[in-house]
């Protein structure tokens, strides 16, 4: 993976395991915002925070976190 690099990633983040998490969750949600954009229904999650050239949900996850437009918050249970 060329961009975003993971040096810049791991500095939005305090370690490797939170990066994956929060990257997996948002890109879960992307995956269901197209998925319901494909069937036609009412989209329930945001819509992706940038202009990405790849349609990967994954990419597209690191690069909101790249460009700080997702956040995360670490509670006693997990990250949400």
């Amino acid at each position: 993976m060329l961009y975003p690099k993971i040096d810049d990633l791991l500095t939005k983040t305090d370690s490797k395991f939170t990066l994956v998490i929060a990257a997996a969750k948002r890109a879960r949600q992307i995956n269901d915002y197209f998925g319901s954009i494909h069937r036609h229904e009412l989209p329930l999650v945001n819509p992706p925070q940038v202009e990405a050239i790849s349609r990967k949900p994954l990419t597209i996850a690191l690069e909101e976190i790249a460009e700080g437009k997702l956040t995360y918050k670490r509670v006693v249970e997990g990250i949400k």
